[in-house]
């Protein structure tokens, strides 16, 4: 891990020195502090708003956790996603294991609720991210390698969240999909294997029965998805006014389009929360919309710091309070509810 960010500071390292150090440091002693504190507030506030769709959902299927409680596992939720190279897709099995462990609820619900969080979150970014390949096409002059790429990276995204939903709703495929892991399991797990293999039938299970009570709840349509939309106007606004403050006036779908395309490129699982990739193509994007390269830099660093840093940190102070051995039990779950599920069964 730690190699992973000494790579990706590096990289920002090199990106700033052909900018010029001295340059983005002139940028940042102009900026302007009020601004700066609102993104700070906005980026405080989209917390709130993660924690409040979570609790929306887990109330769909009788998970009943304050956000006073939900709040804390999202922060450790956003800071897992940004120290793992793994998609931004580490935090939500920690989600779905602290709620279980701290709510006394099965590993396979909760785990549905988290799925379902991340399927809301997604949907309107793939609708934003089809409008903004189009006007980045339209807008900037792109290799045809970089158009494909977030073609392809759009077209995976919504395949598989397609897989979840049909899995969700078809008990059939439902049934295939465990039958292939099962097969899995039998391949390269001997020992206990028939343990495991009862588990996995429970997980499976319990997490179609909750993923169909969230997909037919007419409270998702009508509250949880509008949210997931503000959520991402937010996270745009945010960077909009971190520009105000170094006195760019640079339009607002600009904004937008480079922060969609920036988030594509996060998502590849090389480097930790897509560090120096993501804020390359922040500089770069944003410097050929004629933002000056020393402000389009010294703007790229504060708003990682507020977007990317401040979730890390907050989220890395909080996790000990869970214990030491969290991340270890996520892939354990929990004997005793594993064996009342296959009672019930």
């Amino acid at each position: 891990m730690v190699f992973f960010f000494g790579i990706s500071i590096l990289i920002l390292a090199v990106m700033l020195y052909f900018v010029g150090i001295d340059k983005v440091i002139v940028a940042l002693e102009i900026a302007k502090l009020e601004y700066i504190a609102i993104a700070i507030a906005m980026q405080i506030f989209t917390y709130y708003l993660y924690t409040l769709r979570w609790k929306i959902l887990n109330n769909l299927v009788d998970i009943n956790v304050g956000i006073k409680k939900l709040l804390p596992m999202v922060l450790v939720g956003l800071a897992v996603n940004n120290i793992t190279p793994s998609g931004r897709g580490g935090g939500e099995p920690v989600r779905a294991y602290l709620l279980s462990r701290e709510g006394g609820y099965l590993m396979e619900e909760t785990f549905a609720t988290v799925v379902a969080d991340r399927a809301l979150d997604t949907f309107p970014f793939v609708v934003l991210a089809v409008i903004t390949i189009i006007g980045m096409a339209l807008s900037f002059k792109m290799d045809l390698w970089l158009l494909v790429i977030m073609v392809l990276a759009v077209i995976a995204i919504v395949a598989l969240l397609i897989l979840i939903i049909y899995m969700s709703i078809n008990p059939g495929f439902g049934k295939r999909v465990d039958g292939w892991i099962i097969g899995l399991v039998r391949r390269f797990y001997k020992k206990n294997s028939e343990e495991l293999e009862e588990k996995i039938h429970g997980v499976i299970h319990g997490f179609q029965d909750t993923m169909k009570l969230v997909i037919y709840n007419k409270n998702v349509m009508y509250y949880a998805l509008p949210l997931s939309f503000v959520i991402w106007i937010f996270e745009i606004l945010r960077v909009y006014f971190v520009f105000l403050a170094f006195g760019a006036n640079v339009n607002l779908f600009v904004i937008g389009e480079v922060f969609i395309v920036a988030c594509l490129v996060g998502m590849i699982p090389l480097l930790p929360g897509g560090l120096g990739a993501v804020d390359g193509i922040m500089i770069l994007f944003y410097s050929a919309a004629g933002i000056t390269a020393s402000i389009s830099a010294a703007a790229t660093v504060i708003e990682r710091l507020i977007s990317f840093w401040m979730a890390t940190i907050i989220g890395l102070v909080i996790l000990p309070y869970y214990g030491s051995s969290v991340l270890d039990k996520i892939s354990l779950g929990s004997k005793e509810q594993i064996e009342e599920r296959s009672e019930e069964n």
